[in-house]
């Protein structure tokens, strides 16, 4: 029987039970938090209170990405072991992961050249990262092989969907992504900004809502135009969240009561720390199976 590993970095922003239990090992980005290094490690150093707290008091923590050596030391191991790996990666939209993890690739194959080592970009962030995960961790359980998951996921990637809204636009704005001209008259007239990720894994401003409650609502309704069989969806979807859960409760609730059949099947996760010093906390994300992502 072929043995391999799935694997993936930290920012798939599922809870670290979730890893365990789907053995899926997972690399850690790096952080710096309150002047000190430290491991995006789901939680287990800083929990996601305490790192909204800090953000709400004004701490600005800095974010690097899994580099080379890292994927060396991470990958070694399950190739002594004799087993392949499929490694999914954070979007290369976003981060340079993706590239990083190729370098050491082609360095450990020159040691292991009986080995293989598939990377593959996921075009996606967060819990709809985690969301691909958890398909190609169904696929494995069920026996596929890693060329079947490597197929599945150049063929579904895009279909994943990434919608998000946010009611704090400091982040956005310290970030770059919005003028501070934007984010002052944005929080005037209680604008929030609907974002996505693209065909290319890089994140897209939407469109412009006025309130939370007219976000909730242009949120779901997004889902219902994109989600795969409409009304009639059975398949996954999550919701994550950067210190707003009450938010994230009533997308959900919303949710299920346009698509009853997902009643008790959503997840509703944390947006860790790397992804969080991003968009900072208020921000509320949507992620579910759909039509194929095409601009």
């Amino acid at each position: 029987m072929e043995e391999y590993i799935l694997t993936c970095c930290s920012t798939a922003d599922r809870e670290k039970e979730f890893f365990e239990q789907r053995n899926i090992p997972y690399v850690c980005f790096h952080l710096n938090f309150k002047g000190k290094e430290y491991l995006d490690d789901l939680g287990e150093t800083i929990t996601s209170a305490d790192f909204y707290k800090a953000m709400h008091e004004g701490e600005m923590p800095l974010t690097s990405q899994v580099n080379v050596d890292d994927f060396i030391h991470f990958f070694d191991p399950f190739l002594k072991e004799g087993k392949d790996i499929l490694h999914v990666s954070l979007s290369s939209g976003i981060s340079g992961t993706y590239n990083s993890a190729n370098i050491a690739k082609e360095q450990l194959l020159e040691q292991y050249p009986n080995r293989k080592i598939v990377i593959v970009d996921s075009l996606g962030a967060s819990s709809g990262y985690g969301l691909l995960m958890e398909y190609l961790a169904d696929l494995k359980a069920e026996g596929k092989s890693l060329a079947e998951l490597y197929d599945w996921v150049q063929n579904n990637k895009l279909k994943i969907h990434h919608w998000f809204f946010s009611t704090d636009l400091t982040s956005y704005k310290r970030g770059g992504r919005i003028s501070s001209a934007a984010a002052i008259v944005g929080g005037i007239l209680s604008i929030c900004p609907l974002m996505n990720m693209d065909n290319e894994g890089r994140l897209i401003l939407r469109k412009k809502i006025r309130t939370k409650r007219k976000a909730i609502e242009e949120i779901v309704q997004t889902m219902l135009t994109h989600v795969e069989n409409g009304e009639n969806y059975t398949g996954k979807c999550a919701i994550c969240h950067s210190d707003c859960l009450e938010d994230a409760k009533k997308v959900a609730d919303l949710v299920v009561e346009k698509l009853p059949q997902l009643k008790g099947k959503i997840s509703i996760n944390n947006i860790g720390t790397v992804i969080g010093a991003h968009t900072g906390p208020g921000t509320v994300a949507l992620f579910f199976m759909g039509d194929e992502r095409s601009a």
